[in-house]
Parts: C-alpha cells; sequence; structure tokens
C-alpha cells in the first residue's frame, strides 16, 4: 500500500526570514513547509540565490495577504563592482566586458546616482523572474534566448554610494519601489560613467516596515501571527455589530480616505482588510472565522 499523505498541520501564520546565501527564495519555502508540515506557505517577493536578507512568508491563510506586501517598498545594501561587466550583472555571471575605469572619483559616483534617483525606467535584466509570453526570463537565459524586454517604470527613493578600500568598488545603499532590479541600477550606474559594473553581496534589509532586525534564521525561526504581515497598515477597530458585517464582507459605508486599513475586534484580533473602493470602505480580503 502507498504511504497516507501527511495531514495538513492547519497553522496560520507569517515568518520573517533571513534568507542565508546559496538557495532560492522557493527553497526556503519548502524548508518552511517541511517544518511546519503544511503546503500551504508563501513568500512575497523573491532574492536571487546569491542575495541575503529579508524574506516575508505567509503560512496557512497568510497566503493570502501576502497581496498587500509584495508591493511594498524594499531597501537594500550591496556594493558595485565598476571596470567588469557580466552576462548576469552579477557577480555570478561570466565576464563580458572590462573597462579602464581607474580615474573614477567619488564625486562622480555620486553624480551618476543622483540621475538614477527618482522616477526612472529600467529594463529586466534576461536573469530575472519576470514572465514573457509564459516563460521566466532566467529560464530562456539559461537556454541561451534573449528576448526583447520593455522598459518598466520604477522609483529609486534614495541611491547612496561611498567609497572603499578599493577605488573600484563602492558600497551601495537603496531604498526604492516594489520590482526595482539592484544589479540592473548598477549596471547602468557603470555606463552612466562612461564604463561598466556589476553587483555582488546584495542583501535585502527591508520590506516595507519590517526590517533585517526582525529576521530570524531557517534553523530558528518563530510563527507570528498573520497581522504582523499588515505591519504598519492603519487599523479599523469593529465593535460586535461592525464585527458581524465584516465577517460577511459587508461595505463599511463611506471611506473616510484612500487607501486600506486592517480591521479588528476589540481584542486585537484580525478580522479582515478593506480599502477604499467608490467611495466606500469596502472588503478586500475577510479571514475565515475560527
Amino acid at each position: 500500500m502507498g504511504r497516507r499523505r501527511r495531514s495538513d498541520s492547519g497553522l496560520s501564520g507569517c515568518l520573517v526570514i533571513d534568507k542565508p546565501t546559496g538557495c532560492t527564495s522557493h527553497d526556503v519555502v519548502d524548508q518552511v513547509r517541511r517544518r511546519l508540515s503544511t503546503r500551504k506557505v508563501g513568500h512575497a517577493g523573491t532574492l536571487d540565490p546569491d542575495a541575503t536578507g529579508v524574506l516575508v512568508l505567509g503560512v496557512g491563510f497568510g497566503t493570502k495577504l501576502l497581496q498587500f506586501v509584495t508591493g511594498a517598498d524594499k531597501s537594500y545594501t550591496a556594493e558595485i563592482v565598476f571596470g567588469t561587466e557580466t552576462d548576469t550583472l552579477d557577480a555570478a555571471g561570466d565576464v563580458t566586458a572590462t573597462h579602464d575605469m581607474g580615474s573614477l572619483q567619488a564625486d562622480d559616483v555620486r553624480q551618476a546616482a543622483v540621475e538614477l534617483t527618482g522616477a526612472i525606467e529600467q529594463i529586466p535584466p534576461m536573469v530575472s523572474a519576470l514572465k514573457v509570453d509564459g516563460r521566466r526570463l532566467h529560464e530562456l537565459a539559461r537556454e541561451g534566448i534573449e528576448v526583447e524586454r520593455k522598459p518598466r517604470p520604477v522609483t529609486v527613493h534614495r541611491f547612496d554610494l561611498r567609497p572603499t578600500g578599493d577605488p573600484l568598488v563602492f558600497t551601495a545603499e537603496v531604498d526604492c519601489s516594489s520590482g526595482t532590479y539592484i544589479r540592473t541600477l548598477a549596471a547602468d550606474l557603470g555606463t552612466a560613467l562612461g564604463g561598466g559594473a556589476h553587483l555582488r553581496n546584495l542583501r535585502r534589509t527591508a520590506v516595507g516596515p519590517v526590517t533585517e532586525a526582525e529576521a530570524e534564521s531557517l534553523e530558528d525561526f518563530t510563527l507570528r501571527p498573520v497581522r504582523d504581515l499588515l505591519a504598519g497598515m492603519a487599523v479599523l477597530t469593529a465593535d460586535t455589530s461592525m464585527a458581524t458585517d465584516v465577517s460577511h464582507g459587508k461595505s463599511l459605508g463611506p471611506a473616510v480616505g484612500p487607501g486600506r486599513v486592517a480591521v479588528v475586534d476589540e481584542s486585537g484580533e484580525l478580522l479582515a482588510v478593506y480599502e477604499s473602493r467608490d467611495g466606500e470602505l469596502r472588503a478586500a480580503k475577510v479571514l475565515p472565522r475560527s
């Protein structure tokens, strides 16, 4: 007889994992699935295998709330190596070009970074997880296929650079909108300075209000309440009558302002996420009743 499939643990919540280097974001999800005995685990925003840092995961019903995390702003640290281009735009790739940039000055680097700050457009790299005609770009890249990619609008809120002991290596700190490719930012900076560059030692330090200080290792993590996925979202406390309406997904009347609110009961337990739509506060996601 075949082995019986283990029943799902039924857990719900979220995790903030400090992703180690050398594994994919999906590898992290698989490990958490095994540890918690549940298939219902997802993550909010892929990190490259060589990258480290904040990876937010949803468990159980928490996977339904990841949509409110994925679009949050992100923060990163990294090193940018000038004078060398690679086919992946980072240190994992093969060198495709070299440039003499020995006369590079810190002031010139910082000024070029200013031009790449604010609302800009980026061409997604071929090694990204973006899908084109149903195929992920990195899958096509492994097959030696390169396709045309349209520029995408992103916003770089902060792009700070500091020199190191190596005149061709600068440390970078970046605050940006979701969907920004830091490796592309590094490559574009190299091009703007009349040469080329690639990225190394990428680390994500924050996803929205969630910072690396909260991140835990894969070997020792804590399942946090589902509500923690909505950190930073405005909160509306519902009395008994309103809580009943919320459980049925009813409108809560005219919206006071734009955006979303986390609706909690008088004990602080999360009931739903509501959003301003057509002038009313309408249900975006209602949690199942215990």
